[in-house]
């Protein structure tokens, strides 16, 4: 079988080839290492906790501790000949790499979740760590160089000094002096790039291979925009996509099929045991330490698995091993079989353990229907793009904010993760001066616009702003996460569709689209969705109507109609529209009592309130329930109505066949369709699922 192997081998590579392959193959890991370096966020190291620094402390010392007792039994016998080998296994496999941590986490889709902040942040503190060890470690062992190790430590150390105190302010100051709105000078990116090239070579001669400087240098780089985000598109497609690849494909060529064919080598013996001791040293180490910290079970053991995954880096230091001759081509074999499988158990097994949507289930009752009428009202506005604010804001007027009866207001500012692996999540309200790390009035100009509005309500509604950078796919967790953690009764979404003021639409964001459906699914709490179609003026009266046709949402919308109606300059128009056909059973259903219920309570308040005004409307179907809904259109500023999702009705029959917008429910769909020449705003409100 080997002898094919190696026949088709020299076919596909013929002799002079694997040269320039080899070539190829290291400029693409020095691209690789340059973004990993660029896109990491050094700062993390700073904010990382007590918790993140004892897990990646003691699941770096545990094992090179028990490793080094094992090699040093190994010295006094007959294996002292493949101590070496046992050593750089055990130092490959107690190394913990960001990238590969982060690239897992993405597949699992788990980076913006409790659990991946916590493995991003202790991986970001061993990276570090294992890349100075590695580095150092090469530098002493390999005696045999031309250059004196005195020469070749102190020129890193030099170079690293020039790199953090130059370089890194330089690149700075660029940032600052860039224009807003522009990309950094080309000459600015040629230069970097030149330099990293530069530092490759002094690397390969300082060190036993490129490695450290490119990923210091890199690490130096202002991350995200708008230098970080410029140098990683110019990067990324050659260096990631084509060379990378290439890298893989010759560090994979390099194993021989034969290795299985061990049984009693010494070799295999030391290295299967340096392995798997120092693996489930490892793991059981990272789990002691999460259990210490009161973690769950599954998280711990979630945790643990993840900081021992191995990927691109592990396999680039073996690679290099078995260059030089450190290692011996049947244990490069043994250790790439090990890495493959290793990180296929952790991605199955993480998969099944951990579930970052667990903790939005909703046990406790979170929404408006089932709130005291002392309790404080507490809503999480979600904010795109800067057009957003002001029709935020006048939606929180809607809610009723008074000083004797405040409004606390959980304003999320959602920026798209670009140029950096580390979502940020920052509190405004503990720090007075928008720290984000990258050049961006955009952001600073929705906070000054939150608290602003915040200044005008003297008291009467307290604005919390907070900003999320991450990616677009995981913002829902960012969302959910602050909803639960603020005990929110309310998200409200902006809808992903903006109309100019002739009526066409201006942009279509599926992003922002995808956003709402996810939090509409996994949201500990009520949901809104708000539909801007024009901006009434503060200073005259609102008409608002509310389109009730029974269930939870729409007894959800109900109380935040009913709330909104205590505004004095708010006319309230409920509209109940009911099936002309409906049956005796339907009125003894539990549900339908409470829409009964609901509703006498609505029409006893409404001789006392004088700004509401009940309509009871009876329809044959879906036909007639669309015309109720063309001739009130005009009368309204803004419109209330409950998504009813899971619910089939006699009122809304056929509405579901041709939905454009899903999430917005048949009515809100119909309401938010360009073919209705609607002006009004509309709110759909979904109400909190509970088990």
């Amino acid at each position: 079988m080997v002898p094919v192997f190696e026949d088709y081998k020299k076919i596909l590579f013929p002799y002079g080839s694997q040269d320039t392959l080899a070539t190829i193959a290291a400029l693409g890991y020095v691209l690789f290492l340059f973004e990993t370096g660029v896109k990491m966020d050094f700062n993390m190291i700073l904010k990382t906790g007590r918790k993140g620094w004892a897990i990646i402390v003691f699941g770096l010392i545990a094992p090179m501790v028990i490793g080094f007792f094992v090699r040093h039994l190994a010295g006094k016998s007959d294996l002292e000949n493949i101590t070496l080998e046992g050593d750089i296994v055990m130092v490959g496999h107690n190394t913990t790499s960001f990238v590969v941590i982060v690239s897992l986490l993405n597949d699992l889709k788990l980076l913006n979740s409790e659990l991946g902040r916590l493995a991003l942040s202790a991986a970001l503190v061993g990276d570090i760590f294992s890349n100075v060890f590695v580095t150092f470690s090469s530098i002493m062992i390999n005696t045999n160089h031309h250059i004196p190790i005195v020469i070749r430590f102190g020129s890193l150390v030099g170079i690293v000094i020039f790199i953090l105190f130059i370089y890194r302010p330089t690149m700075f100051w660029i940032v600052e002096h860039t224009s807003e709105g522009k990309e950094v000078k080309d000459i600015y990116i040629n230069i970097v790039i030149g330099t990293l090239f530069v530092l490759c070579w002094i690397s390969g001669q300082l060190e036993r291979g490129p490695i450290f400087l490119p990923f210091i240098f890199g690490l130096a780089t202002p991350a995200g925009p708008l230098l970080g985000s410029t140098l990683i598109k110019r990067v990324h497609l050659l260096g990631i996509k084509l060379f990378l690849p290439i890298f893989m494909t010759t560090s994979t060529m390099k194993m021989e099929y034969g290795f299985w064919n061990l049984t009693k080598s010494p070799t295999f013996d030391i290295v299967m045991f340096v392995f798997f001791s120092g693996y489930f040293v490892k793991m059981v180490t990272c789990y002691l330490v999460s259990i210490f910290y009161k973690m769950p079970l599954k998280d711990g053991i979630s945790l643990a698995l993840l900081l021992n995954c191995k990927g691109v880096v592990e396999v680039t230091m073996y690679s290099t091993a078995l260059d030089r001759n450190d290692i011996s081509p049947k244990t490069y074999g043994v250790v790439m079989i090990l890495i493959m499988i290793s990180i296929c158990m952790t991605h199955m097994l993480v998969k099944c353990l951990y579930d970052p949507s667990r903790k939005y289930v909703g046990y406790q009752k979170r929404n408006l229907f089932h709130m005291k009428s002392n309790s404080e009202l507490k809503i999480l506005v979600c904010i795109h793009k800067q057009h957003h604010v002001t029709f935020i804001t006048r939606f929180i007027d809607l809610c009723y904010p008074i000083v004797e009866d405040p409004v606390t207001v959980d304003a999320l500012h959602l920026i798209e993760l670009a140029g950096r692996y580390s979502p940020i999540f920052i509190s405004h309200k503990k720090k007075k001066v928008v720290a984000l790390n990258l050049h961006d009035s955009y952001s600073d100009s929705v906070i000054l616009s939150l608290k602003l509005y915040e200044h005008d309500k003297q008291g009467a509604a307290i604005v919390n702003p907070y900003t999320a950078i991450s990616p677009v796919n995981l913002m829902h967790e960012d969302i959910c996460h602050l909803a639960l953690d603020k005990v929110s009764s309310l998200i409200i979404l902006p809808f992903h569709r903006k109309w100019s003021s002739d009526g066409k639409v201006e942009y279509d964001d599926i992003n922002i689209r995808t956003i709402n459906c996810n939090v509409l699914d996994k949201s500990p709490c009520s949901v809104g969705i708000l539909v801007n179609r024009a901006v009434y003026p503060t200073d005259s009266s609102l008409r608002l109507a509310l389109v009730f046709l029974g269930g939870n949402d729409d007894r959800e919308a109900l109380c935040l109609a009913k709330r909104a109606a205590r505004v004095t300059s708010i006319e309230l128009v409920i509209y109940h529209i009911v099936d002309k056909n409906k049956s005796g059973k339907e009125k003894e259903n539990l549900s339908t009592m409470l829409d009964i219920a609901m509703l006498k309570d609505v029409q006893l308040e409404q001789s006392r309130m004088g700004n509401v005004t009940f309509r009871g409307i009876e329809v044959e179907g879906g036909s007639q329930t669309l015309d109720v809904l063309r001739q009130m259109v005009d009368e309204h500023d803004f419109i209330i109505v409950g998504r009813r999702h899971g619910i089939d009705s006699h009122q809304t029959s056929g509405l579901q066949d041709w939905s454009e917008f899903p999430e917005l429910g048949p009515v809100g769909d119909y309401l938010a369709s360009s073919d209705l020449d609607c002006k009004a705003s509309i709110l759909v409100v979904q109400q909190q699922i509970c088990l």
